[in-house]
């Protein structure tokens, strides 16, 4: 077992001890997949900086799962030393008090009403500030707009922006692998609260925050955390009730700790309901997922499909009904001047994506639809058998098919006498605007009662017969000359609907190998056999 790798990662709700966790990771991860030769970094490399992931291999999640064990199982005899006890009492302890304050202090519409701003407030330092603007540098702040985010979202108490940070960043990196620190896929309860309740089984992957160290509004943060989670967590919001209209008690209870309840279980929600419920819109290859009700209780994180695709998007909700209070506070705050670069990933790129998933559910459809037989599955008759078998059954011939449509006869919008006397002729140019210009629908149900292919596909019997005749008596006799012919390929031309002869059925190319009766697709339902079908 590799050194330290009992030694729980910093706690959910407590500043995390200074940077010796990445640094233990680079360590780890600096293990090259090329024999144990030190890089050579190339020239588009900066000099100088350093970076917690600029060494690992390229199999590193494969080598690091197989060379670092997790923990053992959680089970009765463990479970005491294996709590996170500081996140523990602050996530059960909190909603005790809140119920407690519920049924001993009566609620003010205004502390009400100010409980409400707060939590979208300090909802908004989470989503706005660590989320999007620290953790995926979706946008530009303005230093003030950067401290009202570092506060507000101090006042979630969720962890300084340097260890929130570092964990989504792996969150991101190995999502739904056993590196993924709130992976989904250990199951809904384990993602939602789980994760921060128990130490986890492995240390979260390595992730590069180096731009975060050097932050000076976050180096504040993580110097003061302690003392700001007092101030802007209880204080503040106790202060504004008791001060502005002497509802201390109501402050506390309600804009304090009940609102600190919902923002905690809100934001909580974008590692586990957004991974679990609504759709893949862009892609499923992963467990996030878009859904307005996540949406809805998540300040707007709720497409997180979206999300996933295109991290560095400003957006979750792309489309303008889409309910995404972060982005409207950011596009605000860009027009109060306040933000600036608001990142948006090329639309062209977003609409492959949604075209990837439509057209895999358009196969996962077509794979459950019933589709007409091939031309190389069906027999090959000739006209005069096709004309002999119709007598004893309802036949029709259309570009080149024979149907058989003894189910649909009553059923034909024109009437059973339209469909009744073309039966054993061939109706092709009837069908395709000759009486009516079918329409898709129609075209594909007579595809399903197809028996036969003709051969010779398009030719009339008439006209078979005219030619026959013409060339056993006027070519045996070397009569034919090319006036003649001329005359032949006139009526021919002058008795095909041009339409009928251009007509080609949608996707169907068929030859013919070899001859064969109808027999094999006979389907008795009158006791007897007939002759070819």
């Amino acid at each position: 077992m590799e050194p330290g790798l009992r030694t729980p990662p910093a706690d959910q709700l407590s500043p995390p001890p200074s940077d010796a966790s990445d640094d233990e990771l680079r360590h780890q991860a600096a293990v090259p997949s090329s024999g144990g030769k030190k890089r050579v970094p190339n020239k588009w490399e900066k000099q100088g900086e350093k970076h917690a992931d600029s060494a690992i291999p390229d199999d590193y999640v494969t080598r690091t799962l197989e060379r670092e064990p997790p923990l053992p199982p959680i089970q009765w005899k463990n479970i005491f030393s294996e709590i996170q006890w500081v996140s523990f009492i602050v996530l059960t302890s909190t909603p005790l008090l809140a119920l407690y304050g519920m049924f001993t202090t009566p609620l003010q519409w205004k502390t009400f009403a100010w409980s409400v701003v707060y939590y979208f407030f300090t909802g908004l330092g989470i989503t706005a500030g660590y989320h999007r603007l620290w953790a995926h540098r979706s946008y530009t702040a303005s230093r003030p707009l950067e401290y009202f985010l570092a506060l507000m979202g101090t006042g979630a108490v969720q962890g300084s922006i340097h260890w929130w940070a570092r964990g989504h960043r792996a969150h991101h990196r190995y999502t739904d692998t056993d590196l993924d620190p709130y992976g989904a896929h250990n199951g809904l309860l384990w993602s939602h609260l789980g994760w921060m309740i128990v130490k986890p089984r492995r240390k979260p992957g390595v992730a590069d925050i180096s731009d975060l160290r050097r932050h000076p509004v976050i180096k504040f943060q993580h110097k003061f955390y302690l003392p700001l989670i007092a101030i802007m967590g209880f204080i503040f919001p106790t202060v504004v009730a008791g001060l502005g209209w002497n509802d201390w008690r109501g402050g506390f209870f309600y804009a304090a700790v009940a609102r600190l309840v919902f923002v905690h279980h809100s934001t909580f929600c974008v590692n586990s309901l957004a991974h679990w419920l609504g759709e893949a819109s862009f892609d499923n290859k992963m467990t996030p997922r878009d859904h307005f009700i996540t949406a809805l209780v998540t300040v707007g994180e709720g497409y997180h499909n979206f999300h996933h695709q295109f991290p560095m998007d400003y957006r979750n909700a792309i489309k303008w009904h889409q309910y995404d209070p972060t982005k409207w506070f950011i596009g605000t705050m860009k027009a109060l001047g306040l933000a600036s670069h608001l990142k948006t990933f090329p639309d062209n790129e977003i609409r492959k994506g949604q075209l990837a998933m439509q057209l895999q559910h358009a196969h996962e459809v077509q794979e459950k639809l019933e589709f007409p037989k091939s031309a190389n599955d069906l027999p090959v008759v000739s006209w005069e058998e096709f004309k002999e078998e119709s007598k004893n059954r309802p036949l029709i011939c259309v570009s080149g098919f024979i149907h058989d449509v003894s189910s649909f006869l009553d059923e034909h919008p024109g009437g059973r006498h339209l469909l009744a006397a073309r039966l054993g002729q061939d109706a092709t140019s009837a069908f395709n605007g000759g009486v009516y210009d079918h329409s898709n629908a129609a075209h594909n149900l007579l595809s399903m009662m197809r028996v036969g292919v003709l051969d010779g596909g398009y030719q009339l019997a008439e006209l078979e017969k005219v030619e026959g005749e013409v060339e056993q008596t006027e070519i045996k006799s070397s009569l034919l000359n090319d006036q003649l012919r001329g005359e032949l390929t006139q009526r021919k031309n002058k008795n095909i609907s041009p339409k009928a002869a251009a007509y080609v059925v949608p996707g169907q190319a068929y030859h013919i190998d070899k001859r064969a009766e109808l027999k094999a697709n006979v389907r008795d339902t009158s006791g007897r056999v007939g002759r070819i079908f």
